[in-house]
């Protein structure tokens, strides 16, 4: 889709409906004389990447997340039927503004895209000042972190305590989104 295609559809649904939410980006609405505007997201949008046998721990994150004021992004709930899911799963990655790595006893030697997930989360870090956050390491489990991201960056436990863990990711969040100011 270009752009103008895109124009014509916000247009098309803003006659339907008050606004329309551009998924981490932001939402049109059009004012009462008819004019439209466009007010950017300012929620941190936070990609979690993990294995399908994690499913039910990545949902309850994603739950944390949006309920704390994130814009969090999880295939199961960003994905539509029809689209070029590996297409956009690497834009959602490169859009986001923290990449949480669901490590685990499923996860760490498994084959497949959450592997390729991770290493781009790594290509876009390089990419970012030095001493900002990016990439954010968590253990569901009793597993041994990859050598490459235990030398490299400390890890969030969600073990034993879930809601410390949260509490953890919450705070990094914060304070980098603090230090952009």
């Amino acid at each position: 889709m270009n752009a103008e295609e895109l124009a014509g559809l916000i247009c098309r649904s803003l006659q339907r409906s008050p606004a329309v939410e551009l998924d981490g980006l932001g939402v049109f609405s059009r004012g009462s004389r008819g004019r439209i505007t466009f007010r950017p997201g300012k929620l941190p949008r936070v990609f979690i990447a993990y294995a399908v046998e994690d499913l039910e721990c990545a949902e309850r994150l994603f739950g944390c997340l949006e309920q704390w004021g994130c814009a969090p992004w999880l295939d199961r709930r960003k994905l539509l039927p029809g689209q070029d899911w590996p297409h956009r799963i690497q834009d959602a990655i490169e859009c986001s503004d923290f990449f949480i790595a669901c490590f685990s006893d499923n996860s760490v030697n498994k084959r497949g895209c959450f592997q390729a997930e991770v290493r781009q989360a790594l290509d876009c870090a390089r990419r970012i000042p030095l001493d900002d956050v990016f990439l954010i390491p968590v253990r569901l489990d009793d597993c041994r972190v990859p050598a490459r991201i235990q030398r490299e960056t400390q890890y969030v436990d969600m073990l034993p305590n879930w809601d410390a863990g949260i509490a953890r990711i919450l705070s990094i969040i914060g304070k980098q989104r603090r230090r952009q100011g």
